[in-house]
């Protein structure tokens, strides 16, 4: 009896040590599996050995709530989440929040025109007072405004009731201009990027995977906390798909004289044709009305910006007009070419005047 009830009672002790060679059992006590740590007490049953037996491997559950992977992967994720301010919340600036909302971050937004209501559908919250804006200690200001009203706007702006190491990103269009703009009205200790998506909510309307983003560091703390947020920003687009360019702010203002200010000159010369679509409409037509709607869909102030803010539009303006004179002096010295031969080759035979009368 006394060796049974040990053996009922040791049953209920937390797990010991593997031993290498048990003690053979108490008189009296069964063979049986010790269910906290799954290995057999007593002798094994005959036809399975203990030697022969695979041993067991104990892991634990990855999904455990207080997993050190999962932890560690939830807290990687919540410092990536920024809370944003967006200052200037037209077009462009909600098209942006709306990535913004999705993917976690915290969205501030500021305007002159009242546009809570959208901002609340966004899960944003709207300021009409920039005061209160800056007082809510945005991670990152995002300047989202037109070109030409870029200046008043981050003028207008308390930054003195912002922390003093707040990182400023704009999304203008040009960069040379904003580059110098922030640099010269903000505090030396704010972090600066000047990044230009090169798309837009038309462009961009089945998603921003391989659409390409361009961004320079212009001013960044050597200080993991403020390397780690502007990282954090850029991932934002990352995570969508965008092929990420960083360039210098005047090596992109040279290619997008070319590659933007261009293609809206040609759309808006486009435009003012007033060209319709018809039954007999060729791809390369097509295409051409397409970038009709692409360029004028954006507002006059934003190409007018391009010009305005580039210093390289007035070249390529200049050289636009060039070409076309160029392709009409082609086309009229070719057709002064057939009038000249139809009139002094014609000439050089004597008319026929037998059948005259005189």
């Amino acid at each position: 009896m006394l060796s049974s009830s040990t053996s009922t009672l040791r049953l209920h002790q937390p797990s010991r040590p593997h031993r290498r060679h048990p003690p053979p059992p108490s008189a009296g006590a069964a063979t049986h599996l010790a269910p906290s740590s799954r290995r057999w007490r007593g002798h094994p049953p005959a036809a399975q050995p203990l030697r022969s037996r695979p041993q067991r491997i104990r892991a634990v559950d990855a999904a455990q709530p207080f997993d050190y992977e999962s932890r560690a992967a939830g807290l990687l994720e919540e410092r990536q989440r920024l809370k944003i301010a967006i200052v200037g919340f037209g077009n462009f600036g909600q098209f942006l929040a709306r990535t913004f909302a999705r993917q976690g971050h915290t969205l501030l937004a500021h305007s002159r025109t009242d546009h809570s209501a959208l901002a609340a559908t966004l899960g944003a919250s709207f300021f009409t007072d920039p005061h209160d804006l800056c007082e809510c200690h945005p991670d990152v200001v995002l300047l989202a405004t037109s070109i030409l009203s870029a200046e008043a706007v981050l003028r207008s702006l308390p930054v003195h009731r912002l922390r003093r190491n707040t990182l400023f990103v704009d999304v203008l269009s040009v960069k040379e201009f904003p580059k110098n703009l922030l640099l010269s009205s903000l505090p030396p200790d704010f972090d600066v990027i000047c990044t230009h998506p090169m798309f837009g909510p038309e462009s961009a309307r089945d998603g921003w995977d391989g659409l390409p983003f361009v961004f320079d560091k212009v001013r960044v703390g050597d200080c993991p906390a403020r390397r780690a947020r502007a990282e954090a920003f850029l991932n934002i687009f990352e995570r969508e798909g965008c092929r990420m360019v960083e360039m210098s702010c005047a090596e992109h203002d040279a290619h997008a004289a070319e590659t933007q200010f261009l293609t809206h000159s040609v759309g808006r010369m486009l435009a003012m044709l007033e060209l319709k679509s018809t039954p007999i409409n060729t791809k390369g037509y097509e295409t051409l009305l397409r970038l009709v709607d692409n360029t004028c869909s954006d507002s006059f102030d934003l190409y007018n910006g391009l010009f305005m803010y580039n210093k390289n539009s007035t070249e390529l303006l200049n050289r636009l007009e060039w070409a076309m004179d160029s392709v009409k002096k082609k086309l009229f010295d070719g057709l002064h070419d057939v009038l000249r031969k139809q009139l002094f080759e014609g000439s050089a035979q004597v008319p026929n005047t037998s059948n005259v009368r005189k």
